[in-house]
């Protein structure tokens, strides 16, 4: 799915979800080549010009979620989550919530995978495997994280991901010297993720909000 569809859908979504219409939400899901800046980012954290950029058939887009500049594309499981944390437990336990999920499903394939303190995200030994940002509004959180599975990372080397200055990146099928099945991932980061968040998994394949 196209980055700024799924923006568009997630604030739609949020809205319902914020008045009761829709219950909480995972939605998974890959996105064609993409930077994204967080508002954080700063310019030249992106190293190409608008015409390589175009040359490689990457798009760039503002984000109005925390962090900074990252990549999204085939071979990456990004996790949209619309959920309605008011009365869950605010943002700082939300995105640590967050980590944890996404450490135990790399457990589950058996990655050791943890966190550093201050800094966003979640790490396999020195290298960074998975980003977190989020955007919460009048309640309501969406945005999500992004986990290299099979990603092609060579996309990193033309940005300075996270604002970290060589910040070493790695994928699931780099550590484990194999392509690994997306849907096995999808399966584990949806049972670790209804069992940190206390919610009832139900797996929905479902129409854009019109």
């Amino acid at each position: 799915m196209e980055y700024r569809q799924a923006w568009d859908f997630q604030v739609k979504l949020a809205d319902a979800v914020r008045s009761g219409q829709e219950p909480n939400t995972l939605l998974l899901l890959e996105h064609p080549p993409v930077y994204t800046r967080g508002r954080l980012s700063k310019p030249e954290h992106i190293l190409l010009s608008a015409d390589e950029l175009e040359a490689r058939g990457i798009a760039v887009h503002e984000a109005d979620r925390g962090g900074q500049v990252t990549f999204h594309g085939p071979g990456q499981l990004v996790g949209y989550p619309v959920i309605d944390v008011r009365a869950w437990g605010g943002p700082l336990k939300y995105v640590r919530t967050l980590e944890q999920i996404i450490v135990a499903t790399l457990a589950d394939f058996g990655i050791i995978a943890g966190v550093i303190d201050g800094i966003t995200g979640v790490w396999a030994g020195e290298a960074k495997i998975a980003a977190i940002g989020v955007k919460i509004s009048r309640g309501v959180a969406y945005h999500g994280f992004a986990i290299n599975v099979n990603t092609d990372l060579s996309y990193f080397d033309y940005i300075v991901p996270c604002g970290i200055e060589d910040l070493s990146v790695t994928s699931m099928a780099q550590i484990l010297s194999q392509r690994v099945e997306m849907d096995t991932v999808q399966y584990s980061l949806t049972y670790q993720f209804g069992k940190a968040m206390g919610f009832r998994m139900v797996e929905s394949e479902r129409a854009l909000l019109g």
